[in-house]
């Protein structure tokens, strides 16, 4: 099992640390350095700026939104990545959520999955050197009745592997199907048939197996004793993830809870915190809502759950370590996971 990290939002002052903790991380043996995009920083240009000041990890974005950008831009970013960083370059993609999609970028949130599967399929596409002539539910190039042409991109064929971030039971079926793999969040190794059994599922179904995919899950990871001052600190992030992250009736974080068990749970954080009631969502947490989707205690403790994440199938860990500001103190605590992950091979 792998491991990876996340960049973080760029800021003008802080160029100079980010590449030295992507340098770090490559330097420990990290496969992956992730870079994301909500309401900050975009997720492709970090890597850009990150491709000739690294030499071995992968640069993934993680993930771009395809609502905010053409399938065609989307793939000439990619290719413009994979040149940057010498084939090094992920492109992960995902569909975002309504409130992202609508309120931002004013595009309707509609057939997100037929969107994401028509980016897939332009992407491929332009990847193999091919015209861009297609016809689909979403998008229609050249469009009809348009002085638009069929074009290629001007660029060789080129290898451009594709993670998708999805969580809903289609969604996942689709990943399993169609793609080289999947960045997974809301993820317990306790309950690991709440996303796979669906991925296998449509994995099988396109004759693939889940051996097809690098199988990318995201885990909050904090080490020390006070196990309970850990606990009580996240729940505010996983109120918001339930209720905050989706509106009241599109939520896939939430849905993804309410798959491993926690139903209940889920429906009354969700509706503690769209009544604005935010602490009392928070409080309404239950314990086994962090620590069985997170790694956190002593370092015997958070080993063992590395292990449970290896032995449910995971074959990368993008690890989130947002307990230490970036500087000396994460670039420790990446050590000290480094040194765990060895000790589970």
């Amino acid at each position: 099992m792998r491991f990876a990290i996340e960049i973080g939002s760029v800021r003008a002052g802080g160029l100079v640390l980010m590449a030295d903790w992507v340098r770090h991380a490559e330097r420990l043996g990290a496969a992956m350095a992730f870079s994301a995009e909500a309401w900050w920083s975009d997720a492709a240009t970090p890597l850009a700026y990150l491709a000739d000041k690294t030499e071995r990890i992968r640069l993934a974005t993680g993930i771009m939104q395809v609502t905010a950008r053409t399938p065609a831009m989307a793939a000439m970013t990619a290719l413009t990545l994979h040149d940057l960083a010498g084939g090094r370059f992920v492109l992960g993609l995902g569909a975002s959520g309504p409130q992202v999609v609508e309120g931002l970028h004013g595009v309707r949130f509609r057939a997100p999955l037929t969107r994401l599967k028509e980016t897939v399929e332009v992407c491929r596409m332009i990847f193999a050197g091919e015209k861009v002539d297609y016809q689909g539910r979403v998008f229609q190039l050249p469009l009809p009745d348009s002085e638009g042409k069929a074009l290629r991109i001007a660029h060789e064929p080129a290898e451009v592997p594709i993670y998708l971030a999805t969580l809903g039971p289609n969604a996942l079926r689709f990943t399993g199907a169609a793609a080289d793999g999947w960045l997974g969040t809301s993820f317990s190794p306790d309950h690991p048939e709440a996303h796979l059994d669906f991925i296998r599922d449509g994995a099988g179904r396109a004759g693939r197996s889940l051996a097809d995919l690098d199988l990318c899950v995201s885990v909050r990871v904090e080490i020390g004793d006070d196990v309970e001052a850990m606990v009580q600190r996240r729940k505010p992030g996983v109120a918001f993830n339930l209720g905050g992250m989706g509106s009241a009736t599109t939520n896939f974080y939430n849905d993804a809870y309410r798959r491993a068990g926690y139903e209940e749970d889920a429906k009354a954080v969700q509706a503690l915190w769209l009544a604005g009631r935010r602490e009392e969502a928070a409080a309404r947490v239950p314990d086994a809502m962090v620590t069985a989707f997170q790694a956190l205690g002593t370092a015997d403790m958070v080993r063992e759950r590395l292990r449970r994440y290896r032995a449910a199938g995971v074959t990368t860990l993008k690890l989130g370590l947002d307990s230490a500001p970036l500087g000396p103190a994460r670039f420790e605590l990446l050590e000290q996971i480094a040194d765990l992950m060895k000790d589970i091979e």
